[in-house]
C-alpha cells in the first residue's frame, strides 16, 4: 500500500473524476473514522483504509477480484447488445475503475464468473498456457450414452480447430446431465462439443475455476463477493 491524496483515492476506488471527487470532499460527503474530510491534498495511508460516501462505508482495494454468480441473459461485455451486461450486476463504481470479465460465458450460461480490474491477472487467469481447469454441469437435450461420454473423452473435431477438443474429465450425473471439465476456453466450447458428439446442449452451467467452488462461496444468481487471500490461491489449483 502507499500514501495517496484523497482525490486520488476516491478516483481510483471508482467514485468519479478527479473534479467529481474533489467536489464530494468540497460537499462534505466524504468521511474517515467517522470525521467528515474537508480537504483533499493531504496524504493519506490507504493500508486498512476505510472511507464512508453518501453514508456507505467502502475499503480501500488496490485492486479487486471478484466471483459472481452470473444469472442467464446476462452478457459478459462491456457493451452489451442484445441483454443487459453483468456489470449492472455490480455498483458502478466498478465499471469505472475498468473492472472486467475474466473470459466469458455465453449470456445463457449460468454460474461462476469471475471479474477484475487487474491486467496481468485477467491475462493469467485466461491464457490457455495455465490449463486452469473449469467445472461445468451440461443439461442435454437427449440422453446421455456411454457412446457420448467416451467421445467426449476421446476428442471430438470442430470445423475451425486443427486438432480435436477433449474433455479432461466427463461424468454422466442424470439421463440428461453430465459433469464436464475442460482446460481450453473455446467459443461455445462444451455446446459444439455436444453437438459435435450427436448430442445438444439445454442448459450450461459453469460450477467451479481451478478448486474455487461456486458451492463453497455460497452466492445466489446475482450475488457477487471479494476474493482474497487462499480463494484466490484456490484459482490456480487443480
Amino acid at each position: 500500500m502507499s500514501k495517496l491524496s484523497l482525490d486520488r483515492i476516491l478516483q481510483s476506488q471508482g467514485f468519479g473524476t478527479r473534479k467529481y471527487c474533489r467536489a464530494l470532499v468540497e460537499d462534505g460527503e466524504v468521511r474517515i473514522d467517522g470525521v467528515v474530510q474537508t480537504g483533499y491534498k493531504g496524504a493519506l495511508e490507504t493500508a486498512a483504509l476505510t472511507l464512508n460516501v453518501f453514508g456507505e462505508d467502502w475499503q480501500y482495494r488496490e485492486r479487486v477480484y471478484i466471483a459472481l454468480h452470473k444469472p442467464a441473459n446476462f452478457e459478459c461485455s462491456r457493451k452489451p447488445s442484445h441483454h443487459p451486461g453483468v456489470l449492472t450486476l455490480l455498483p458502478e463504481q466498478f465499471t469505472w475503475r475498468d473492472v472486467q470479465p475474466v473470459g466469458r460465458l455465453d449470456h445463457d450460461t449460468t454460474g461462476l464468473l469471475l471479474m477484475s480490474d487487474d491486467g496481468p491477472f485477467i491475462h493469467a487467469q485466461s491464457s490457455p498456457k495455465r490449463h486452469i481447469p473449469k467445472i461445468y454441469l451440461a443439461f442435454t437435450e437427449e440422453a446421455v450414452t456411454p457412446a457420448l461420454v467416451a467421445s467426449l473423452l476421446a476428442g471430438v473435431k470442430l470445423h475451425d480447430e486443427p486438432a480435436p477438443l477433449a474433455a479432461l474429465s466427463c461424468v454422466q450425473r442424470g439421463d440428461k446431465l453430465l459433469e464436464i471439465v475442460l482446460e481450453q476456453g473455446k467459443y461455445h466450447q462444451v455446446k459444439r462439443m455436444l453437438a459435435a458428439a450427436g448430442n445438444h446442449c439445454a442448459a450450461l452451467h459453469r460450477c467451479a475455476v481451478g478448486g474455487l467452488t461456486l458451492d463453497a462461496l455460497g452466492l445466489e444468481p446475482g450475488q457477487w463477493c471479494y476474493l482474497e487471500g487462499a480463494q484466490l490461491d484456490l484459482l490456480a489449483s487443480r
